[in-house]
């Protein structure tokens, strides 16, 4: 077994796991937080990123133990009280989903691409998204979201 000691959400956490517990095992079965989702178990999908010291990261692929120390940012830990946070406004306004279970690998992969990107095209955005599959729908609102999201971002640093 292996400790592993990180900040999720803001909160300090302790944990004690096999070390080849991935981070999604950890966020969803020992945590509780289930918003971060398991989709393919091959890094394909993006259904599980979530920000690992402020960069997107597939959790599905990496080890708890390799968090060690780490701040590790979940889909819960986005809004502040009943005020989402603006990409997760951006993809309500702009009906960014449907069935929902890629929305919260989109929006955490979405907030890291608005860090770097302030001013982003359509393909710019449909690049970055290739690591992030939706079965739902054509992407067309997916993209108006970040973008939407993107500006909001910017508007409120």
């Amino acid at each position: 077994m292996a400790t592993v000691t990180l900040t999720v959400n803001g909160k300090s956490v302790t944990a004690t796991v096999e070390p080849r517990t991935l981070l999604v095992q950890l966020l969803r079965e020992h945590l509780g937080l289930t918003g971060t989702h398991v989709g393919c178990d091959t890094s394909q999908c993006g259904a599980c990123v979530v920000h690992v010291d402020g960069i997107s990261a597939k959790s599905c692929t990496m080890l708890a133990v390799q968090a060690e120390g780490a701040k590790v940012t979940t889909i819960e830990g986005l809004a502040t009280g009943d005020k989402l946070h603006p990409m997760q406004e951006a993809f309500r306004e702009n009906h960014g989903l449907q069935c929902g279970f890629c929305t919260p690998g989109m929006v955490m992969s979405a907030i890291d691409f608005a860090q770097r990107h302030k001013n982003p095209t359509e393909q710019q955005i449909r690049e970055w998204l290739e690591g992030n599959i939706c079965r739902c729908t054509g992407y067309h609102n997916i993209v108006k979201a970040i973008k939407a999201g993107t500006e909001a971002m910017g508007r409120s640093a």
